[in-house]
Formats: structure tokens, C-alpha cells, sequence
């Protein structure tokens, strides 16, 4: 049967890999990385239950679309294995041009799943409705909640309990938080296409920051119940939606490694430098009405120290000053003097 399945598939242009038992079936995906798993469910060393349990605890390989073959026709058979995590269960006999089909099929969807979706509001429902593929998920609505907001609004407060996880689909926004003395550290900065909120909702606590509107925006709300569904329901989904949802988090702790130990100068040529990449409408050129205020709170100093800073940087030809609008005109020397 192994045999005869691969030589089918070969001849179907793929390139197929055997093994055969579940042991030495899972190291080899471990090492391969394969596109796409066809795993029988009785095999010695390890059954193929064991294998995609196995699977499914690896991060490397817990995305890895997974199809059992199997001679056990139950429903219950089939509904054990497709609760576990498989994306389909052919059972045995099964025509060829069935398994070429259903081998497609997820290959086709995998990549649809990975490929990055359009940062925005119709992306994420493009996103939404690739995750609806699977009968689990049919019951996702495309009617998102859309709320807009003032500059200067807050979306969340400190202290509330998350609904939902947020998307940006208009305008700028922050994260912050204050001391005792009322001074505004920010935490993070967020754009049209970014997600926002989903910590305290993955970790099940009150929001620990502020998130503040810096320019009029909107938001799509993805309430709590889709969220978690999207996540626990399907692989596929979940390791896109986990992809997307910790991009920053490597950036946020560099960033605290630098605000701890760096220089007011070379945290403010940070600050400049990661503006421009997240907010500029030209190469070389921040074009925002940027406060002192909000400068200074992702510096982590005080306002005037910031003004001060600014005046010294505009003194050695690094940037150019018009009211609040700030234009990089050597971003070389800022990144040397950031590194």
C-alpha cells in the first residue's frame, strides 16, 4: 500500500518521502519539513494517532497539513482522528483520483493560509474566509464590528478585560503606560493593518497599558469566542494567526534592552529610525505631526530633554524641524549612531 501510494503520487509530479512506521515517519518529518503528511493509522512503533499527536506538539511541524489513510470506516473513527487535528481521513479503498484530489485540495489551501493576506480590512476577510474552508469555521461572520475613533480616544483603558482582539484598519494609534508621576512610557506603536490587544486576551488578564489614538482611526473588533476559535480549531489558522500575532514580540524586548542601557541620543535616533519604518510616505521622510510628548514617552525621558535632543540632532544637519513635523535627512548617520 505505501509503495503503490507513492508511485501514485510520483507519478503525479510530487516528490515523496516513505517511511516505514510512525517512529521513523516522524523523524523524518521533523528533519524533511515536508508540504503536506499521508499518514496510516495502523502501523507498528507508533500508531498514526501517536505520530500526529507527536507532530502537533512540535512548533516546527504543527502547521504541516496531515490526511490519514485508514481501513477503520467508523464515524467515530473518523470524527477521533479529525478532533485530533487532521485536515482529512480517506479510507481504504480509495481511488486513486480521490487521494490526487484531497492532496491537492490542502496543498492549495496550506498556501493560501500562508501567504501573507492584505493588510486590511478586506484582507482580513479574505483571511476570514480561507479559515472558513473547514466545517468548524463556517459559522465566522464577516459582519466585524468597525468603530472609529478621535484623536486622542482611548480604545482600551488599563484595567478593563479584553472582548476581543482589535485590527487597524485606518489611522495611528499607541500603546502606553504611566508612573506615579504621571510620566507616559510607550509601549507600542500600531498602524492600518496591524493587530492590537491580544496579549491580555491570550493571557486571560485585565490590560496592563493604554491604547490611545494618535490620528483619527477605525478598528474591526474580532470578538473573543472567533478569536479562540480561529485558534484552537485548525492548525493551518492558528499557526498563521500565531505568526502574525507575535511578529513584534522579539522587537519589544530589544527595545527594552535599549531603553535600559542605551543613550538618550542613540534611543532617540531609534525612535526617529522606527517612525520612519512604520510611519513615513516617503523613503526618507517622516511626515507625521509628531508631539514632544509622544516622543518622549517612547524615548523614556523627559519632554525637554527630548526638545533639547531634537535641537542638537537639527544643529549637525541629521534632521529638519517644521513645527511638529520632523524630516530625516541622513538616516545613514542616525543608524550609526543607533548601533
Amino acid at each position: 500500500m505505501r509503495e503503490n501510494t507513492a508511485e501514485m503520487l510520483e507519478l503525479a509530479k510530487y516528490k515523496v518521502i516513505t517511511a516505514e512506521n510512525g517512529k521513523i515517519g516522524v523523524k523524518l518529518a521533523q528533519n524533511e519539513k515536508p508540504d503536506l503528511i499521508i499518514c496510516d493509522i495502523m502501523m507498528p512503533e507508533l500508531d498514526g494517532y501517536g505520530v500526529l499527536h507527536v507532530l502537533g506538539k512540535d512548533a516546527t511541524t504543527a502547521g504541516i497539513p496531515f490526511i490519514f489513510l485508514s481501513a477503520k470506516a467508523e464515524k467515530n473513527d473518523q470524527r477521533l482522528g479529525m478532533s485530533m487535528g487532521a485536515d482529512d481521513y480517506l479510507t481504504k479503498p480509495f481511488e486513486h483520483t480521490e487521494l490526487l484530489h484531497a492532496v491537492e485540495v490542502r496543498l492549495k489551501k496550506n498556501e493560501i493560509l500562508r501567504s501573507e493576506f492584505t493588510r486590511t480590512a478586506e484582507g482580513l476577510n479574505e483571511f476570514f474566509k480561507e479559515a472558513r474552508g473547514t466545517d468548524s469555521l463556517k459559522e465566522l461572520s464577516d459582519n466585524k464590528e468597525k468603530r472609529a475613533y478621535r484623536k486622542k480616544d482611548n480604545i482600551y483603558t488599563e484595567g478593563n478585560h479584553p472582548k476581543g482582539v482589535f485590527f487597524i484598519t485606518k489611522g495611528k494609534v499607541k500603546t502606553c503606560k504611566s508612573n506615579e508621576e504621571g510620566k507616559e512610557l510607550v509601549t507600542g506603536l500600531y498602524k492600518e493593518g496591524d493587530f492590537m490587544g491580544y496579549t491580555a486576551l491570550l493571557e486571560d488578564i485585565p490590560y496592563s497599558d493604554v491604547a490611545v489614538v494618535m490620528e483619527d482611526a477605525e478598528a474591526v473588533i474580532i470578538p473573543k469566542d472567533e478569536f479562540f476559535s480561529l485558534l484552537y480549531t485548525n492548525r493551518d489558522v492558528a499557526g498563521k494567526f500565531i505568526k502574525i500575532l507575535s511578529g513584534n514580540v522579539a522587537e519589544m524586548e530589544n527595545n527594552l534592552v535599549r531603553l535600559a542601557y542605551n543613550s538618550v541620543r542613540k534611543r532617540l535616533a531609534e525612535a526617529l529610525l522606527t517612525l520612519q519604518k512604520k510611519y513615513a510616505t516617503e523613503p526618507e521622510k517622516l511626515d507625521m505631526a509628531l508631539s514632544r510628548e509622544d516622543l518622549a514617552g517612547m524615548v523614556g525621558t523627559a519632554t525637554e530633554t527630548v526638545t533639547r535632543t531634537l535641537s542638537d540632532f537639527k544643529d549637525e544637519g541629521l534632521i529638519s524641524i517644521k513645527g511638529r513635523n520632523i524630516a530625516i535627512l541622513t538616516p545613514d548617520k542616525l543608524m550609526r549612531m543607533k548601533n
